[in-house]
């Protein structure tokens, strides 16, 4: 399959880390540049920024615009479009295949995303054997919840998670987001929880605790080279 299109960020020569960070609904890969290039990591890193397909969204209407799959019902877990979500898996998935081609390990692979994007990595993520670097959950949920403790691979508690809400988010609630914190834990995972004061966007703090995480883990992996 040809790749989607993205938008690469390189902070260094040659990195050996890479950060796939996907947007939310409605986005384009261009949302979270701004935010990769106020951070400021160990290493260099490669992020891409893959853009979502056009597609028309039940819920607001059969408008065409870029979306990881299709929203039935206000209430964005009920009646999930699990092959819109499986599709966007695998496109994800050859997107690692590619940082994989480029030379960098499996465990220096990050997924990120925020929203629709924030579904989409904690999907592939945790279905990805062997296990990548980690993943960033931002104003998300776990979506097709009920299949994951089939699928879901061996190494489950050493996949560092990072899940950060607001707590006055109006479209994913933050109750559905605790609820799939919990969810991750019952299927052995430890996320890493962080709340803010802020609707469904992401605020100066969030960046900061994001910045700190992925310094510790990009850390980590140096130290075990």
């Amino acid at each position: 399959m040809s790749l989607l299109p993205h938008i690469t960020h390189e902070t260094g020569k040659s990195p050996q880390h890479s950060i796939i960070w996907m947007h939310g609904l409605g986005a384009d890969g261009e949302d979270f540049v701004p935010v990769a290039e106020e951070m400021s990591l160990p290493v260099a890193v490669r992020y891409i920024f893959p853009h979502a397909p056009m597609m028309p969204v039940t819920i607001n209407g059969g408008f065409v615009m870029r979306a990881w799959y299709d929203i039935a019902a206000q209430s964005i877990a009920a009646r999930q479009d699990g092959n819109g979500i499986r599709a966007s898996r695998v496109a994800i998935e050859a997107l690692i295949a590619q940082e994989k081609q480029r030379g960098v390990a499996t465990e220096n692979i990050y997924l990120a995303g925020f929203s629709q994007g924030g579904a989409i990595a904690l999907y592939t993520g945790l279905l990805h054997a062997p296990r990548l670097g980690g993943i960033l959950a931002l104003s998300t949920y776990l979506p097709l919840a009920e299949t994951l403790s089939h699928e879901a691979g061996a190494t489950a508690g050493c996949l560092p998670i990072f899940m950060a809400h607001g707590r006055n988010d109006q479209v994913v609630p933050l109750e559905l987001g605790e609820a799939s914190a919990r969810k991750l834990e019952e299927l052995g995972y430890q996320p890493e929880w962080r709340e803010y004061n802020m609707p469904h966007s992401v605020c100066a703090e969030e960046v900061r605790d994001i910045e700190t995480w992925l310094a510790r883990q990009l850390g980590a992996a140096i130290k075990k080279l």
